[in-house]
């Protein structure tokens, strides 16, 4: 048996090598063939995309792009808000990857995806990236196809975006992969007391009331939701208060502002150090979770727990999350198979 077949890690690959280079070079035709590349199945590719990730991976945090999570509840204007910011930063002269999450692309399709594919049909002249995601449970769920599309889409654009499905179980899977995180609120929907209870009001890093249009109503929820923040937890990080703002997606109204303050919350982690803490912590929950969604509590047990496991994944600051699943995951089919 080859070392390759053995440890799972390609030879070197002067294809590899060029879609690398492409890629770090900010060539946005490398993206789609590299998004397939980390898709493909066989085992082959599979070592190839690995071999391409732990790379990737090993880029300097402060070269690659802003990473923005978009959460909130269904009507709130995720898609329209997204829509006008990637139009604000263009102006800009902005690069921009955009991951959406579509609840229905299984199916029928329906608005939201509407909305998408009429960002995605001007995305090969606008300097914009769609690529949507369903949010199924396929290869341990969807941050396995969001934490790919984030490290790829990163060595390219200067932006990447990454809109949920809406309020639930995605929020803490992208907050394992963004910098920011932007909860996206409608006027007068009524349900913070909700996001309250769920703590699902602790995760962002920046409050955005979409829809400033309907006036008072979007005054009274913004100052409903700067009320709860003050009635929360204290933030994992003092140094950092999550603004919360006004804005209309459909008069253009306070993206500016919004776009500052995303740029202004990326420079903090990054004079902060934290940038790289950051990820680095994010990326070993996303590979603890994949693990304890593929093997449970028993497997990881026969690891000597989560603790353990969580030590393992941090040996080796070279890899990529997806290879720490696979070699740890390697380890605990060895340990039950033992058992």
């Amino acid at each position: 048996m080859s070392e390759a077949d053995r440890t799972g890690r390609a030879p070197i690959d002067p294809k590899l090598d060029r879609l690398y280079d492409r890629l770090v070079g900010g060539d946005p035709g490398a993206v789609s063939e590299a998004l397939n590349l980390v898709d493909d199945r066989r085992p082959a590719q599979r070592r190839s995309a690995l071999a391409l990730l732990d790379r990737l991976s090993q880029l300097p945090q402060s070269r690659t792009a802003r990473r923005v999570g978009i959460t909130g509840a269904p009507g709130a204007g995720k898609s329209t808000l997204l829509n006008a910011l990637v139009d604000a930063l263009r102006r800009q002269d902005q690069r921009i990857g955009v991951i959406a999450v579509d609840p229905s692309s299984q199916r029928s399709g329906g608005a939201l995806l509407g909305d998408r594919m009429r960002l995605g049909a001007s995305a090969r002249e606008s300097g914009v990236f769609l690529r949507s995601m369903a949010a199924r449970n396929r290869l341990g769920g969807l941050a396995d196809a969001t934490w790919a599309g984030a490290a790829v889409m990163s060595a390219v654009f200067d932006w990447v975006f990454i809109e949920t499905v809406g309020v639930g179980q995605s929020e803490g899977e992208v907050a394992q992969i963004v910098d920011s995180l932007l909860f996206v609120a409608q006027p007068g929907a009524g349900d913070m007391l909700q996001f309250m209870k769920a703590g699902i009001l602790e995760l962002p890093d920046l409050f955005v009331v979409n829809k400033s249009d309907t006036g008072a109503l979007a005054r009274r929820t913004r100052s409903e939701l700067i009320a709860g923040l003050d009635l929360g937890s204290a933030p994992d990080d003092p140094q950092w208060v999550p603004p919360v703002l006004l804005a209309s997606a459909r008069d253009r109204v306070g993206l500016n502002e919004l776009v500052d303050r995303l740029s202004r919350h990326r420079d903090h982690l990054e004079a902060g150090d934290q940038l790289q803490a950051r990820r680095h912590a994010g990326a070993i929950r996303f590979a603890t979770d994949s693990l304890l969604r593929r093997y449970g509590e028993f497997g990881l047990g026969r690891m000597g727990g989560v603790s353990r496991v969580e030590q393992r994944l941090n040996e080796d600051p070279d890899r990529s999350p997806f290879r720490g699943v696979l070699e740890v995951g390697q380890e605990i089919e060895r340990a039950l198979g033992g058992g």
